[in-house]
C-alpha cells in the first residue's frame, strides 16, 4: 500500500503552519531526539509528537500503528526520522491502517551523508533552516 507522498522539509513546515489540523510525527528514537535535537513547532502554535518506529528486534509495525490510535485518523500526518527512511515506513503503515494523508518528510531532520560521513551538512530540516532545539 502506498502513502501521500513525499514531501520536502520546507514544503512539510509550510503544510505544518498553514494546515490547523496537520500533524508532525517524529518516528526517531528517544536518543536521537535528546542528542541530536528535534524539530520545533512553537512558532506556529504546535508541538511535535515522539512516537519511535519500531528498530529491528524492538516491536513491529502494528505496535507502532497501536500507538496513532489518539491521533485524528482524518488528520494530516507527516512523518519525519534521521534522513527519510523510517518515516517513509511509517507513513505507509499508517495509511495501511487506515489513517488519512499520511506523509513523508523527505531527507529527514538531518539528511544524506555528506562525502565525509556526516549528516545535517548536505540536506534536512536542519540543513533547510527550519527551526529546532535541543531537548
Amino acid at each position: 500500500m502506498s502513502y501521500a507522498g513525499d514531501l520536502p522539509p520546507g514544503d512539510a513546515f509550510e503544510r505544518l503552519a498553514t494546515d490547523p489540523d496537520a500533524v508532525l510525527v517524529d518516528v526517531r528514537t528517544a536518543a536521537e531526539w535528546q542528542y541530536v535535537g528535534v524539530p520545533d513547532l512553537s512558532s506556529i502554535g504546535k508541538g511535535v509528537i515522539g512516537i519511535s518506529w519500531p528498530l529491528p528486534g524492538q516491536g513491529t509495525a502494528q505496535d507502532f500503528v497501536d500507538q496513532l490510535t489518539d491521533l485524528d485518523p482524518g488528520a494530516p500526518l507527516l512523518f519525519i526520522c534521521r534522513s527519510g527512511q523510517r518515516s517513509r515506513s511509517a507513513a505507509v503503515a499508517a495509511t495501511a491502517a487506515g489513517f488519512g494523508e499520511a506523509y513523508n518528510v523527505a531527507e529527514g531532520f538531518e539528511g544524506d551523508l555528506d562525502p565525509t560521513g556526516h549528516r545535517a551538512t548536505v540536506s534536512g530540516w536542519k540543513v533547510a533552516g527550519l527551526p529546532w532545539r535541543q531537548t
